[in-house]
């Protein structure tokens, strides 16, 4: 036996192991009733790998090609039929690369001509195959270009503060700068870079992700950490001007759902000039605290609370550490703080209140506290006393406006996200809803929900907006709440009465013995549904959309989506089979990171996650998991408890074995969305896959596949949208009317953060925290990096 038949038959039993596990796995696919491609072309491969054995070459050739064939008509079809041509290359390539790299090697070596030399063919068959990928790589190869057009931009002003981490507490993230154009941005490079020096330990028992966004105010740029460390810094150098490191027991750390810091709250006091905290920066401790630092030394200020100090833990009856904390940071409205807190998921349903308190910012003296079960919010709280248990929370950061008096207020889910059958009335009211509460009283004016009687874990994570929106001829204020569902709900500030149409549209209502589902769940009509390919309606995913880098990693995708309840995308959580799949999953949608909106032009620009959860209930008895009663979901939880409803619950996300999601790609993208019309203006996949891999190994190539992310744009009236958030370690500058991409710059971790801009003394810098994830699985670090121009245009 010669080498060149060692070689083709080592191939075709390659091809035949690959086809007979193909076989398998389509058999039992079609008894779940689904698609009879892989049990058709299994057969096929396995039928070429015999005829190889029985020494007939170039039949086995023949069976292997019409697999092929087979193969790549059923992928063009079933990626036409679904949508998302964007990434129909890497789609096609996960559906056809194995299997195509096995048939057209065994054709090449299989049908060498008799008298050449077979290690010559075989290396022309395999140059031939690596251009062909090269050219593919190239062809999908992230490039920034340039501006198609010059855009006429007016000066801006030659120095911008950033107070509040939407920018101000309207929450658009839009900036007047304008030195920054998108005929000039290419020259961007990065100005300065500053550490924070505050990293994990390498025991994993503790999920960092800093989240943060800076405020620019005066001449200071303030901007904190993981574990609350606050520091001032000069805007243009980023030389170090004061730090505070607060201490925190590290147990409390360790129970924590996340260790996030997004912002600090700023305050200045009018008139006050030098004086001491006459401007001031609040900041939120992980343990409870929040504490009022002198904004120009650092030093506590002492007439705030105790020495400096408000006990947020005060009427929490917590008992065990990371049951809640206020990673999202205060909110300084007027002349109040205005503090939320994380409570962590599906841990009890007497979970700590989700009360959200303002307290005096120059005296620290509470003025009112909010809950869905307090109808008087100034009522003070017994000795003995504590605040409702388990009612919804606000972990997201929170807005308001102090001339409309008004704290806006995106609530999540009372305790227990996937079955609310011991829920109260108050609960499922302000639960995932936008509430207005009275600034100077705390009383609720109204609430809308953006889902009913939510069992999905579709809370409201981003902060809502507020702008004006001409209505009738006349301007009026508005509030914009997106969600994790994709809708954009378009609210009047004063009343809280849809401006433009929402349709209540008929759900499944048959989950779990003894809980009460919606009949009807709401529906923006006036935008295009966000949470997954941008259309009126959310998108309804099905078998086609089910993925793999292999036949066989796709395939058991499959077979999980047939073994799954899915009605779309209010599905309710049950526990037969593998349970729910929850799309577009508990991740969004739309997340913490919010829109962003250029009032200028009119445009919301918004990034969104297609990351599907399996959500299974789990019944008590089934349930031994030692978190129970102790403090948030930790690594070593395998299934959160939901101590007090007959289920725990189990909601990984939708992964093949290979650790990549099992829905085709993009798994991420953004959107342009005109804010008058509703009309879409454009849509793209955003990321690529430089930093994610199989089964956790990077690729290397910069391929744009559209990743999951985490973290929100700013917009500029230069015409620009600056955003990371993507799984991949890049800054990205797009043109805002286009979206046209026209920079990048490489950042040394995660960008699960925010984007900031602002203009100093004449100089417009970018901000970014790459500071990565853990929960996200990004690069860890502790940087912030500034962006600015190399030298700034002649005025």
């Amino acid at each position: 036996m010669n080498a060149r038949r060692i070689l083709f038959l080592g191939l075709q039993t390659l091809t035949g192991l690959l086809g007979a596990a193909m076989t398998a796995l389509g058999l039992w696919l079609v008894t779940l009733g689904g698609t009879a491609y892989y049990l058709v072309t299994g057969l096929l491969l396995v039928a070429g790998a015999v005829v190889a054995w029985r020494g007939r070459p170039a039949t086995a050739v023949v069976a292997g090609g019409v697999a092929l064939l087979v193969t790549l008509l059923w992928s063009l079809v079933e990626i036409a039929g679904k949508g998302w041509m964007e990434s129909w290359g890497f789609d096609l390539a996960g559906r056809v690369g194995l299997l195509g790299a096995l048939v057209l090697a065994s054709a090449v070596v299989g049908l060498i001509p008799l008298g050449t030399r077979p290690l010559r063919t075989v290396a022309i068959g395999a140059v031939g195959l690596l251009l062909t990928i090269a050219a593919t790589l190239a062809f999908f190869w992230e490039r920034p270009g340039t501006a198609r057009t010059a855009v006429a931009v007016a000066p801006g002003p030659a120095d911008t503060d950033w107070t509040a981490f939407g920018g101000t507490n309207a929450g658009t993230r839009y900036s007047p700068a304008t030195q920054i154009t998108p005929a000039n941005v290419g020259s961007l490079r990065e100005a300065w870079r500053f550490h924070t020096g505050d990293l994990p330990e390498q025991d994993g028992r503790v999920f960092f992700s800093a989240q943060n966004t800076p405020l620019k105010a005066d001449d200071t740029l303030f901007l904190c950490s993981p574990r609350n460390r606050v520091f001032a810094l000069d805007p243009a150098t980023g030389r170090e001007k004061w730090r505070f490191v607060p201490t925190i027991v590290p147990r409390t750390l360790e129970s924590a759902f996340s260790v996030a810091c997004r912002t600090v709250g700023y305050h200045a006091a009018p008139g006050e000039g030098a004086a001491i905290c006459a401007r001031r920066i609040f900041v939120a401790v992980a343990d409870g605290r929040l504490i009022a630092l002198d904004a120009r030394t650092g030093r506590r200020c002492p007439g705030f609370g105790r020495d400096g100090t408000v006990d947020l833990t005060a009427g929490m009856g917590l008992k065990e550490p990371g049951h809640a904390s206020s990673n999202s940071g205060p909110s300084v409205i007027g002349d109040m703080v205005v503090v939320g807190q994380q409570v962590s998921d599906n841990q009890r349903r007497d979970a700590p209140s989700g009360v959200v308190r303002a307290y005096d910012a120059t005296t620290g003296a509470l003025r009112w506290a909010w809950d869905a079960k307090r109808s008087d919010a100034r009522a003070p709280l017994d000795a003995d006393q504590t605040w409702p248990k388990g009612t919804p929370n606000v972990w997201n950061v929170i807005s308001g406006d102090a001339g409309l008096g008004l704290v806006l207020l995106a609530t999540g889910n009372a305790g227990n996200d996937h079955w609310g059958g011991n829920r109260d009335p108050e609960d499922d009211r302000f639960s995932s809803a936008v509430v207005a509460v009275d600034l100077a009283t705390g009383a609720t004016r109204w609430a809308f929900r953006t889902v009913e009687r939510d069992r999905f874990d579709y809370d409201s994570g981003a902060q809502p907006v507020l702008t004006t929106l001409p209505v009738g001829g006349a301007a009026r204020p508005v509030v914009i709440q997106a969600t994790k569902t994709g809708s954009l709900f378009v609210l009047d500030a004063r009343t809280g009465r849809p401006v433009t149409p929402v349709d209540y549209r008929p759900v499944p209502t048959d989950g779990m013995p003894g809980d009460r589902l919606s009949p009807v769940q709401p529906q923006s009509v006036a935008y295009p549904n966000l949470s997954g390919r941008p259309e009126r309606d959310p998108e309804r995913i099905d078998a086609r959309h089910s993925w793999g880098l292999t036949p066989l990693d796709a395939a058991l995708c499959r077979i999980q989506f047939h073994r799954m309840r899915y009605d779309g995308i209010y599905t309710p959580p049950t526990g037969k089979g593998l349970g729910t799949l929850l799309f577009p999953g508990t991740v969004g949608g739309m997340n913490w990171g919010g829109i962003a909106l250029d009032p200028a032009r009119g445009v919301i620009i918004s990034n969104h996650s297609r990351l599907p959860n399996r959500v299974q209930l789990i019944p008590r008895a089934d349930v031994a998991d030692p978190a129970i009663g102790d403090g948030g979901r930790r690594p070593d939880q395998a299934v959160a408890p939901q101590k007090g409803a007959p289920y725990g619950v189990d909601r990984p996300m939708w992964l093949s074995p290979l650790g990549v999601p099992c829905i085709a790609p993009p798994w991420g993208y953004i959107a342009a969305t005109d804010l008058r019309s509703g009309r879409l203006l454009w849509s793209q996949p955003l990321g690529t896959g430089r930093d994610t891999g199989p089964l956790g190994i990077p690729s290397q190539l910069r391929i744009v596949i559209g990743t999951p992310n985490l973290g929100g744009a700013v917009t500029t009236a230069g015409g620009l949208t600056f955003i990371a958030a993507a799984q991949d370690h890049y800054l990205r500058a797009f043109e805002t009317t286009t979206g046209r991409l026209l920079w990048s710059a490489r950042l040394p971790a995660g960008g699960q953060s925010s984007a900031m801009t602002y203009m100093h003394r004449g100089r417009q810098y970018v901000a970014i925290g790459a500071t990565g994830h853990a929960r996200f699985e990004t690069k860890l670090g502790d940087a912030l990096t500034v962006y600015a121009l190399p030298t700034p245009p002649a005025k």
